[in-house]
């Protein structure tokens, strides 16, 4: 029986309808199940971006596509700008990590469109209006045995202080490279204030580290709970990056993964 070719055009119309929609459906679950793919590491005080090679390693393995800012350390505009210049560079969206003090360059840089979720590595995490001073007041956790020198630098440039503060589960010939590698922060950086703290609204992620003598673990669980963030431990120094790089980078993974939903 031969079909009319007005019935045959509407069925092959209604088919192809079908497949357009299934295609769409099929491409929509599979972005939904994919992680996010750009990741931004953005280094504290004391440090460069050099300091996350094994965490880049363990996440380009993963297929990511990772950026480390370098920060001058000059002010918390200056730190920001640098991190935003950085965002602006990547090709969808981002999940946005900071370090330490860095932990403020983030929570105001990170409230750019392009940034889904920020992970936060023992990092100071200042409220809208306030600095990582004004941070370290509220929690009655001021920094001690750090002055500036005579142009404001902070520098930890001793290899044997360095890793008595920052590094003391890293072997002690990588805590001297990351001594002399460090770079010193302006005093003026932890006075500039939050304009509006972005874990307001994106999701966060929080690695407290539980043997840190640079920001307390107590300090760091408080900060995790104000911001009411997913948090893992590590029992680690300060530059977890450095000593448990993959406890890092399966961190930075799950937000990537968790930060599509």
């Amino acid at each position: 029986m031969k079909v009319p070719q007005s019935r045959w055009l509407k069925s092959a119309a209604i088919f192809v309808g079908l497949m357009a929609s299934l295609f769409t459906l099929a491409s929509e679950a599979k972005e939904v199940g994919s992680p996010i793919r750009n990741i931004v590491l953005v280094h504290g005080a004391f440090a460069d971006g050099s300091s996350w090679s094994e965490v880049i390693s363990a996440l380009q393995r993963k297929g990511y596509h990772v950026t480390a800012v370098q920060n001058p350390l000059t002010s918390l505009p200056d730190d920001v700008a640098a991190t935003r210049r950085v965002l602006a560079r990547q090709s969808g969206d981002v999940i946005l990590v900071g370090h330490s003090y860095a932990g403020a360059v983030v929570t105001e840089a990170g409230n750019a469109d392009n940034v889904k979720g920020i992970v936060y590595l023992s990092a100071l995490v200042p409220d809208s209006g306030e600095s990582v001073s004004d941070l370290l007041t509220r929690l009655k956790a001021p920094m001690e045995g750090l002055k500036p020198d005579g142009e404001g630098l902070i520098w930890l440039d001793d290899p044997v202080a360095y890793r008595q503060v920052m590094a003391g589960d890293v072997p002690e010939s990588r805590a001297r490279i990351l001594a002399a590698t460090q770079v010193p922060i302006s005093a003026s950086a932890f006075e500039g204030k939050v304009s509006h703290a972005a874990w307001h609204h994106k999701p966060t992620w929080y690695l407290v580290t539980e043997e840190d003598h640079a920001l307390k673990t107590p300090v760091q669980r408080e900060l995790a709970e104000q911001i009411k963030a997913r948090v893992t431990t590590v029992k680690s120094s300060h530059m977890s990056l450095v000593s448990h790089p993959a406890v890092v980078a399966n961190l930075i993974d799950r937000a990537a993964r968790e930060g599509r939903r």
